[in-house]
């Protein structure tokens, strides 16, 4: 069986490739039921994530950890386990975290393309983990950007990223406020319980990207917020039951389930246009589809 490390599969999963077989499985869909959820010590989480298509089977096991920040390990720990579909025998295992964290930023461009202006110089990321590196890196080699700056609660975090970015060739820099005024695209990556994003305080044109809210009660935008946004899900079932900004904007009256405009199959589908002004406000809620798992770990064996 197959092994493959962080390493190997950041190597086989370069972000036009991987952006690519999200939208394959978002268009042509597989059997990708709601994670199933179990609380563990330490306000922890184990998300298990089954997918099947004609072809693979595959689950991923995922402990979510907020206390190992303090400890210096990643908040986010994780295994899949891809097979064969039809005779059920083991293809491949694969580093979860990596996967996750590409797979996640893959989904937030792919939502991009769609949602946010083609034209988008200024990015900021709320968030200093690896899903923020990622989301930094995929969007900086998908769009424009001129300028990525990054926000985290604790300023050397922040400011360590911007280095290892810049680095590599993003243009990067730390920034000591969250405040999302006069930037193209917002994406945040954070385990907040209280909003970092205030509709009030959106241009124009801006387009969110919320990534870190993945139970009901967290949350990283208010209410406001997605009243004045276009608003995008990945997977309905997903955003209505788990994502803690639509579900909390749909209990304080600020919007109903009817203002969810459309999750990422209908774009991808050509079933809704997306953005339509350059003046719109747009907004993508992911809370993670299996499917998109599935997909990047079907590609990561194929390199």
């Amino acid at each position: 069986m197959l092994q493959l490390d962080k390493a190997e599969i950041a190597a086989r999963l370069p972000w036009p490739a991987l952006v690519e077989a999200l939208r394959a499985v978002f268009v042509e869909g597989c059997h990708a039921p709601l994670r199933h959820r179990h609380p563990l010590p330490a306000d922890g989480t184990l998300l298990l994530m089954p997918a099947v298509s004609a072809t693979h089977s595959g689950v991923k096991i995922v402990h979510v950890a907020p206390g190992n920040t303090a400890r210096g390990q990643a908040s986010v720990q994780a295994a899949y386990l891809l097979s064969d579909a039809v005779t059920g025998m083991p293809i491949a295992l694969l580093d979860g975290g990596e996967l996750t964290d590409r797979r996640t930023a893959a989904a937030s461009v792919l939502a991009a393309r769609y949602l946010a202006r083609p034209e988008a110089r200024r990015l900021l990321v709320l968030g200093s983990g690896k899903v923020a590196a990622a989301l930094a890196e995929a969007y900086a080699a998908s769009f424009p950007l001129e300028e990525v700056a990054i926000w985290s609660r604790r300023e050397e975090k922040a400011r360590a990223l911007a280095e290892r970015l810049a680095a590599h060739g993003v243009p990067a820099r730390a920034t000591a406020h969250a405040d999302p005024a006069g930037f193209d695209i917002v994406s945040a990556a954070t385990l907040a319980r209280e909003p970092l994003i205030h509709g009030a305080a959106l241009s124009p044109g801006t387009h969110l990207d919320l990534v870190g809210a993945f139970r009901a009660d967290m949350r990283e935008a208010d209410g406001a917020a997605l009243a004045r946004a276009l608003c995008v899900v990945d997977t309905r079932a997903g955003g209505l039951a788990e994502a803690g900004d639509v579900v909390q904007a749909i209990a304080e009256g600020h919007i109903t389930e009817a203002d969810i405009a459309a999750e990422l199959s209908e774009l991808c589908r050509g079933r809704h246009p997306g953005r339509t002004s350059a003046e719109q406000i747009t907004l993508f809620k992911s809370v993670g589809w299996a499917g998109e798992d599935l997909a990047a770990a079907v590609l990561a064996t194929q390199a």
